[in-house]
Formats: structure tokens, sequence, C-alpha cells
């Protein structure tokens, strides 16, 4: 029966949506924003330094050097996650371009084009006369007006998260663009001894027209604000997505393709991961700002107490395997299991156990996660625990990567090895049946 039911879902539910995930615009937006972490997670260890100084004594030279010198130190910061939308637009680009067969550097440049004509330039207003006249009398208002930056001017606020989903259509929009000169040949071709790169060069003049004239027409001339528009548009959803029944659900779809061999993150993701980075950029934001951290379910929330050893939380099954299997099998499974689980990656538990099409871990490898989730959530809702504000490299261990991820919060380390605990509770019953089932099978066939 129960392979029965996994054919129907298989055929029905999990192929359908395997397929959905490779879809080349999706694709491309977790490519894009996958391709964007490595600045996001060396970035955040800036904020996690410049904020050290809370969680140390006042009068050590580090506490008293990072407080000296935290506007330094949140610059790199601030040059990463500020504008993180524009190195985002450049990855979605190039990896929809190259998904067309197209140039992948062109389709990428032309997203970052359309992108940018969405941010609408402006002036500061000059000072009148009345301001001028004070400022002969008054050296310091004199000295300030002097700083002022003069000329056309660019908001660094749609640069980051808030642009993040224009960023996403601008980039598709260039590209099909570009995929549709290309396809009807409404491009300027040159001879075939021209360089390929000055070819590629002129082939890109009418894509670029087109992008450059139909945006700027937009927003330039008739003063359309699509970031306004699209905020608005998007705000339930981002909204919705900072909620627990929001993370129970993507929970049990993460956790229900796995249970069938499908990476169930990467299907779960591809949709998710835009909202998640949007919190998470507010948060880190607001804790820059010294301002009330306003999310719980940013993507470093799951990483850090819910897919704890990877998904499933399975660093608790690993753990049993390790220390309590009575099984030949399950000794030599956990010993090859837990190193790999301590740092979140729990492929050879899920298909070495496995977890996929067993009807007996699949059980506690669904309900883990979601009694995980439902403790962090009630910790950090009371704050007993920081909300996550950086994205800390996912292979360090849990308590270390909750450590980071919070701000340096040693109250996020001890709420990890708690849930960390109660995976091994929640999975105990259920790996006893397991492994009692393995050892009875291993003593048959030795008696055969």
């Amino acid at each position: 029966m129960f392979d029965k039911i996994s054919q129907f879902m298989d055929e029905h539910l999990s192929t359908p949506m395997a397929r959905l995930a490779e879809q080349r615009h999706l694709r491309a937006i977790r490519d894009g924003i996958i391709a964007t972490l490595p600045i996001i997670i060396v970035s955040s260890m800036f904020l996690v330094i410049a904020f050290m100084p809370n969680q140390l004594p006042k009068d050590w030279a580090l506490t008293q050097f990072i407080s000296a010198n935290i506007g330094k130190i949140l610059l790199p910061y601030r040059m990463a996650m500020f504008i993180m939308t524009l190195y985002a637009v450049f990855g979605i680009g190039y990896s929809l371009a190259k998904s067309y067969k197209l140039d992948g550097l062109s389709g990428a440049i032309l997203s970052e084009l359309a992108y940018l004509l969405t941010i609408v330039p402006f002036t500061v207003p000059k000072a009148g006369e009345t301001v001028l006249a004070l400022a002969k009398e008054n050296p310091d208002l004199s000295a300030y007006l002097g700083t002022l930056p003069g000329g056309w001017l660019i908001s660094a606020k749609n640069l980051g998260s808030a642009g993040l989903f224009i960023g996403i259509l601008s980039a598709f929009f260039a590209v099909e663009v570009y995929r549709f000169t290309q396809k009807s040949n409404f491009k300027i071709s040159m001879p075939p001894q021209v360089p390929a790169s000055v070819a590629r060069s002129f082939e890109a003049l009418t894509p670029t027209a087109i992008v450059l004239l139909v945006i700027s027409t937009i927003t330039l001339w008739y003063g359309i604000d699509v970031h306004a528009f699209m905020g608005k548009l998007v705000a339930p959803l981002v909204t919705g997505t900072d909620s627990l029944s929001a993370v129970i659900i993507i929970c049990l779809l993460g956790m229900f393709f796995w249970s069938f061999g499908i990476h169930g993150w990467s299907i779960v993701g591809s949709l998710a991961r835009p909202m998640w980075l949007t919190l998470l950029e507010n948060n880190s934001t607001a804790y820059a700002a010294g301002q009330a951290i306003p999310h719980i379910a940013a993507e470093p929330f799951y990483q850090w107490f819910i897919v704890i050893g990877g998904s499933g939380c399975t660093i608790g099954l690993a753990l049993l395997f390790l220390l309590r299997s009575k099984s030949a099998y399950g000794k030599a499974l956990g010993k090859t299991a837990f190193l790999p689980a301590v740092f979140n990656i729990n492929e050879p538990m899920i298909f070495g156990a496995p977890i996929v099409l067993n009807p007996i871990l699949i059980i506690p490898f669904i309900i883990t996660p979601i009694v995980c989730a439902s403790i962090a959530w009630v910790a950090t809702s009371l704050n007993l625990v920081n909300r996550v504000v950086a994205s800390a490299p996912w292979t360090l261990p849990g308590p270390i990567g909750a450590f980071i991820a919070t701000g340096a919060d040693w109250r996020a380390a001890v709420l990890n090895i708690i849930l960390i605990i109660v995976s091994v509770l929640i999975y105990y019953p259920f790996f006893r049946l397991y492994d009692n089932k393995l050892l009875t099978e291993e003593t048959n066939n030795n008696i055969e």
C-alpha cells in the first residue's frame, strides 16, 4: 500500500513540483540569489563584529577599539547588503540568458540597466536666500551646507531587498527582450570576420535601446513609482511568510518532498527565498540602526533552529544510530553519518538509513521540524532569544551558527542544543522500532 501511495505522489505531485522548481525563470531567481550568498555571509560577519561589544566587557581593549571604529567596520556590510539587489539582478540575468543559450554577460548587463532605470534620480534643493544669509553669520551652518551633495543623486532605499521583486521583473524583461531580438533577427549583425566579442556588442544595441526607451518612459518620463506599487503588492506575501503558520507549511512541504527522494528545500527555496532574503535584510538593517528587529522567519531561523544537521533535524537520529544502535548496519551508519550531520550534511542519513520511502522514519522526519519550529518561534517571540540578523555559513555546527546568526547571542546556542535534544527524544521510539527491525533481519540472515 505504501508503495502505491508513493507512486501516486511521485506521478501526480512530486514530479510536477520538481519540474516547476527547474522552470527556467524560477531557476534563474534561485541561481541569482544563491550567487549573492557569499557576499551576504561575509558581510554579515562584519555586522556581528560591529555589535560584539554588546556581549563583551566594556573595559576590554577589543571592545573599545570596535566601539571607536564601528562606522568603518559596518562599511563593508553596507556596501554588500544595502545594495544586495544589484548583485542578485546581475546573477538572475546571467542565469536566464544562459538558459536560452544567449550570451550570459550581455543578459546580465541588460538586466542591470533595466533595474537601474527603475531607480529615479533626484536633486537636493538649493538653499534659499534666507538660509544663505543665516549661513554667513553661522560658520557651522555654512560648513554643513558645504557638505551637501550636488547634481543628480540615487537613493539606496530600493537597491537593497526592498527592490528585489522589481529587480527580478527587470531581469526577466531585459532578457526576454534580448531573446526576442535574437530569435526574430531584429538586431545589427556583423560580418563573420568581426571578433565575437565585438559582434555581441553590436547585437546588444537593439535590445539595449528597447529596454532603455521602454523603462525610462515608464519611470522617468511618466513618473510611475514601480517600486512603491510592487511594495504594496507583495507586502502581504512577505508578511505572510513571517508567521508561524507559514513556517509550518514550508516545513511540511520541504519534508514531504524529501520523503520521496526529492530535494525539498530546493523546491521550497526557489519560491520562498526572495521573501526570506527580504526579511533578513530588514532585520540586519534594523539591527545596524539600533532599532527593534521586526521579523522572525528569515532563512537563518530555519537553518539554525529547524533543520539542524540537515532537513528533518536529523542530527538527533544520527546521534541515536551512533550511540544506541544494536544492529550492525545501524552502528556503521551512525559512524558514517554523524560527522557530516554535525556540519549539516545529511544525505548519508536520508539515503543511508534510508528515510526516503521509509514508513517508520518518515513520521518523525516530518514531525521533528514542526515541533522545533514551534519551540523556536515561541522562544523568539518572547525575546528569550534574539531574532536572526546575519547569515552564517551553513556548514557550521549548529550552536556556533545560531550564535553568529543572532548577533552573538549565547542563548541562541543554548536553544540550538535544546532543540537537538528534542529531536533525539522525538526520533527515539521510531529509531528503536527501526533498529530492532534491522537487528531481526540481520539475525534471520545469519541463521539462514
